[in-house]
This record gives structure tokens, C-alpha cells and sequence, in this order.
């Protein structure tokens, strides 16, 4: 087996890459930046630029299973241009991968699993959302991702199973959203947003990095929920960010239109609603090593972690 990941040198590729090399898997990895081209014998980068369409053919030598995360981040102000971008980055990386694919004896392949966002699901402080759900929530992102996916839904005419993650608010020491939840709490000045009662269905790094491995090693195809089985709200996320840090909350709720005018359009992320289940990987026989929201944020950011993690290194931006 050799795996061909695009994203990898980003939080969730660098994961995944991890549990890879622990079961002597080796990796291809495409990536925007020269610099970032290095090779060794289980790690081995190629060139590539989705804005154009091009791609060093020598990445699929090999290769039986593609890992897809590229995409820019949805945590940067939503300007019109960088909207722009973050749905081209999503779209542009498929079509060149599809473009590359069909300059291949592509029966060396038997999976392709894609990254996709829990943020197409309508925000609901009710609802239990499945992948059976065919509603798309109404925001930017829910378009983004509705037309993420008719992408990836393009390379089911291949002869490999392909796979969507549906992935949750990722939880890692190392970037993404958990250094910033933890930053004001921290410094006491942590509250919940809004009325707090907002649904947020998280996954730990660890687990999700697992389940792309899973994926891949496993014969299974189409859509599945990334995320842990217990969703918390938003007032229970912010309490057990301040048990583990052991800090007190003595500010009142943020109020939304105080988000709205700091953030703009992304203040979105913020009060979406996404009760999202994961029973269906479940079934598959994935298990996951964090259920619950307190043992996985004392993992994280306990007073027990190793010395050597205490560092929260900033998310690596490039998305390719």
C-alpha cells in the first residue's frame, strides 16, 4: 500500500501522515510549495498548482489509495475574494486530481477519501443530523460544501471506492479552532457564545486521523460523519475548556452582534447549529479512543500532558 495525500502538510494531513508511518504505510504528498518537496523513502512530495490544473504525474507511481484534504481555511475573514477562494481551493484541487486520474491505469487504485464539512447540514438546535439528511444549510459554507461534494460525487465513475468525511470541529493542541477557544479562557476572559445552546460536534485529531487511515484499509464507500459520538453545546464546550484549564467564567455571554462586528460574515461559525451523529461509521467498526468532551480536552490541554506538547504551534495555512 502507498498513499497519495493532498493537504498533508497542513494539521489533519500531518495526523494522518503520523499514523501512516506508525503501520510502515508510505506517503506521496502533493503541495503547492517547493520549499516543502522532500524525499525519503516513506515520505515523498511532488509539485502541483490546482489553479491551473497542473500536477507532477510521478505522484500516483504507486499509489492505491488517495487521501483528499486540500482546501483553504474557513478561518480567515470572509471577504469577497477569499470566499472566492475557499470554495476555488476546494474545486480547483478536485478537478486537477480528476484530470491526473484520467492519465492513468487507474485499477492500481482501490480508494479515494475525501474530507467534506459537517457545515452542510441546516444549524439546528433540534435536529439529530444524519448522512441520510439531504437538506443544505443556508450559508456560505453549506454552499461551499454542497458543491464540494458534487466534486468528489464526480469520481464514483472511477472503478475505486470513494469516500466522504464529513468532518467536525477538529480538536488538537497543535491549531486549528482549540487554541483559540482556549486563548481568552486562559486569560479570563472566557464566555460562551450567544445563548451557549448552539450544538457543536467535535472529533479529536487522534480520531480523525484514525478514521481516514480506517477508510482506507477498510472496504467501505460513500458518506460518513466525522465526528465524536457525543456533541456538546457550546455552554457545555466553554465549561470544560474551564475545568481543564482551570479557570473561572465570570463574563457574561458574548453577545452575537458583538461577533458579528468583529468578525464579520465568518461570526457564522461561531452560532451555527450542527447536532451531527456518528452511528454509521460506528457500524463499520470504527471505535472511537475519545467519546466524551472531558477526557478528550485533558488529553489536550490537561495538566498531565507531556511537557513536550505544552507548545500550541499555530496551524500551517497552506492548504495544498
Amino acid at each position: 500500500m502507498k498513499v497519495l495525500i493532498t493537504g498533508a502538510t497542513g494539521l489533519v494531513g500531518k495526523a494522518i501522515t503520523k499514523v501512516l508511518h506508525q503501520h510502515d504505510i508510505p506517503v506521496h504528498y502533493l503541495t503547492t510549495s517547493k520549499r516543502k518537496i522532500v524525499s525519503s523513502e516513506n515520505y515523498k512530495g511532488f509539485y502541483w498548482n490546482p489553479s491551473n490544473g497542473k500536477i507532477d504525474m510521478a505522484c500516483f507511481d504507486g499509489v492505491t489509495s488517495i487521501i483528499n484534504l486540500a482546501g483553504a481555511t474557513i478561518a480567515k475573514k470572509w471577504t469577497t475574494s477569499y470566499k472566492e477562494k475557499v470554495l476555488s481551493s476546494r474545486l480547483d484541487s478536485l478537478n486537477t486530481l480528476n484530470t491526473g486520474l484520467h492519465k492513468i491505469d487507474t485499477s492500481q487504485i482501490e480508494y479515494l477519501v475525501s474530507a467534506s464539512a459537517i457545515g452542510i447540514y441546516p444549524s439546528s438546535q433540534i435536529d439529530l443530523c444524519d448522512e441520510k439528511d439531504v437538506g443544505v444549510d443556508d450559508s456560505f459554507l453549506g454552499r461551499v460544501v454542497e458543491k464540494w461534494e458534487d466534486k468528489i460525487n464526480e469520481f464514483k465513475k472511477y472503478p475505486f471506492n470513494v469516500t466522504t468525511l464529513r468532518i467536525g470541529i477538529v480538536l488538537s493542541n497543535e491549531g486549528g479552532a482549540l487554541p483559540k477557544m482556549a486563548k481568552p479562557i486562559k486569560n479570563f476572559a472566557g464566555a460562551a457564545m450567544g445563548s451557549g445552546e448552539q450544538w457543536q460536534s467535535w472529533i479529536h485529531i487522534d480520531d480523525l486521523a484514525e478514521m481516514f487511515v480506517f477508510a482506507i484499509t477498510n472496504n467501505i464507500s460513500g458518506v460518513f460523519n466525522a465526528v465524536a459520538p457525543n456533541p456538546v453545546t457550546n455552554a457545555k464546550m466553554t465549561k470544560e475548556l474551564a475545568k481543564v484549564l482551570k479557570r473561572p467564567l465570570i463574563l457574561p455571554n458574548v453577545p452575537r452582534w458583538a461577533m458579528k462586528l468583529l468578525l464579520g460574515e465568518m461570526s457564522y461559525l461561531l452560532f451555527a447549529s450542527q447536532r451531527v451523529c456518528s452511528k454509521r461509521i460506528e457500524k463499520q467498526g470504527f471505535i472511537f479512543q475519545y467519546s466524551n468532551i472531558g477526557p478528550a480536552l485533558e488529553h489536550l490541554l490537561g495538566s498531565s500532558r507531556p511537557k513536550e506538547e505544552d507548545a500550541l504551534v499555530s496551524l500551517d495555512k497552506e492548504y495544498v
